[in-house]
């Protein structure tokens, strides 16, 4: 493989989250007085860190979302996670050949570092990271689509930035992983590939994945 170290995304690459939590960020809007449909909510939020959903908020209203907002939406996203969450089919695959052919590994997430791991308990996924493979926004000033957390994932990692590749599925993702200089792959299971403009490659099913890295 020409790549020293795989970053993944982790809502929507590695756990099939996206579908629930923006389910229930447009309906916990719309139930503030914000209305917003799913779609809404997957065009403005998805792959973004918590802050944007009150920036946007502020933007276009000129009004602050609950000061509590943060942790009710955790709180609701997480009790979905613990009844429905499911991994990302394939990923499992994926990973145990990253492991056989002795390829380092890691995940570069806007959410936080709770979500990661409940996500990964849920799911199984556990088994397949140490934690000091986890890496989150909480872990960065910005989160993206600046190109911090993935430079920040890869320091820690001991790698280059022009030796790693991320696997993304979101806009800010992309323009966060080209930032920082490094190859970005978009998988677009849910996102169209013009969405991800700017990947090397796009992938719409994870066993296609390791054949773009080879």
């Amino acid at each position: 493989m020409r790549y020293e170290l795989v970053i993944f995304d982790n809502d929507g690459v590695l756990v099939d989250s996206e579908p629930l939590s923006n389910r229930i960020l447009s309906g916990y809007l719309t139930e503030l007085g914000h209305p917003t449909t799913y779609e809404d909510s997957l065009r403005d939020y998805m792959g973004a860190a918590v802050h944007r959903v009150h920036d946007l908020v502020r933007e276009r209203t000129g009004q602050e979302l609950p000061e509590d907002f943060g942790d009710q939406l955790h709180e609701r996203v997480f009790a979905a996670f613990e009844r429905e969450l499911q991994p990302v089919a394939g990923v499992e695959d994926v990973l145990a050949n990253l492991v056989a052919e002795g390829v380092p590994y890691c995940v570069a997430s806007s959410g936080s570092h709770e979500r990661i791991r409940v996500g990964h308990r849920r799911t199984g996924l556990d088994e397949w990271f140490e934690e000091e493979w986890l890496f989150s926004s909480e872990d960065v000033g910005k989160g993206k689509p600046a190109p911090d957390l993935f430079l920040f994932a890869a320091e820690r990692m001991g790698v280059a930035p022009e030796r790693c590749v991320v696997v993304e599925d979101s806009p800010l993702g992309v323009q966060a992983a080209r930032a920082a200089g490094m190859d970005v792959y978009g998988f677009t299971a849910m996102t169209p590939a013009e969405r991800l403009e700017g990947a090397k490659g796009y992938f719409s099913d994870m066993k296609e994945l390791l054949g773009l890295l080879d």
